[in-house]
C-alpha cells in the first residue's frame, strides 16, 4: 500500500457478544487454575440469541472477506449496537436496524446490506466491486 493513502474506514454498528473479564490478578489466577478459557467461552457462546449470533456470523465472515480482498486498505471497526458509544453512532448516522454499515462516516447501509455497503466500498477505493460468496 501507498504510504501516504490513508486507509478507508468501515464502521459496523451491531449486536455484538460480551465477555466479562475480572482484574488482572484474577485472570492470571483463573487461567493457571485452566478456568479462564472455558468461562469466557461459556459467556460468548450464550450472549447473544441464536438469531443474532447468526448475524453476527455473517457479518464477521464478510469482514474477513473484506481483508482478504482490500487488506490494508481498509480499516473496520466494530462498534456494540448496545453499548453508549453504539447508541451515539446510531444516533449520528440514523441507524435503526443492525447491523448497520457506515462508509467513510457518510454512506450507511442498514440491515446487513453487505451488497451495496461492499459497492460503495469498491467505489471510494476506486476497484471494481467484486461478487459476494
Amino acid at each position: 500500500m501507498n504510504q501516504d493513502k490513508v486507509p478507508l474506514l468501515v464502521e459496523i454498528i451491531a449486536y455484538a457478544p460480551t465477555a466479562y473479564y475480572h482484574c488482572t490478578h484474577c485472570e492470571v489466577a483463573f487461567r493457571e487454575m485452566g478456568m479462564s478459557n472455558n468461562y469466557h467461552r461459556e459467556q460468548l457462546d450464550s450472549s447473544l440469541p441464536a438469531d443474532l449470533a447468526a448475524e453476527y456470523q455473517k457479518m464477521s465472515d464478510w469482514v474477513r472477506d473484506l481483508f482478504r480482498r482490500y487488506c490494508d486498505q481498509v480499516v473496520v471497526r466494530v462498534i456494540d449496537a448496545a453499548s453508549v458509544e453504539g447508541f451515539v453512532k446510531s444516533l449520528r448516522y440514523g441507524a435503526r436496524k443492525f447491523p448497520a454499515v457506515i462508509v467513510a462516516r457518510k454512506a450507511r447501509y442498514s440491515h446487513g446490506d453487505y451488497e451495496q455497503a461492499e459497492a460503495e466500498i469498491a467505489r471510494q477505493l476506486g476497484v471494481r466491486p467484486q461478487a459476494i460468496a
